[in-house]
């Protein structure tokens, strides 16, 4: 149960990094340390970008609801981390789409 309130949390903390993303006026970054890229439409690349963070918040999610049921060092629970190294490395994919759609074209 603490598990699973520890991983809901995460989830709140990306849907709140959406929500931060969706109300900026500048274009917004996503790779830490690397600045945001020079977009045509910075309204609508936010939103994509939000978009992207709330649906891995509820995709994280959902791949804790077995920390509800299951025993404490089940093997089942490698799944679960196999499932959160999938979605990070579709938020990576999904954000690299997005940066291409609506990077400026120098």
């Amino acid at each position: 149960m603490i598990g699973f309130l520890f991983w809901s949390i995460v989830a709140v903390v990306f849907m709140g990094i959406g929500i931060s993303n969706r109300k900026s006026e500048q274009a917004v970054g996503f790779f830490t340390g690397v600045k945001p890229p020079v977009v045509r439409d910075v309204k609508r690349y936010n939103h994509a970008v939000s978009m992207l963070w709330f649906i891995s918040a509820v995709l994280f999610e959902i791949m804790g609801v077995p920390l509800l049921f299951l025993e404490q060092n089940s093997p089942v629970f490698m799944f679960v981390i196999f499932g959160v190294v999938f979605l990070i490395i579709g938020m990576i994919i999904g954000y690299l789409r997005i940066e291409t759609k609506y990077k400026e074209q120098i």
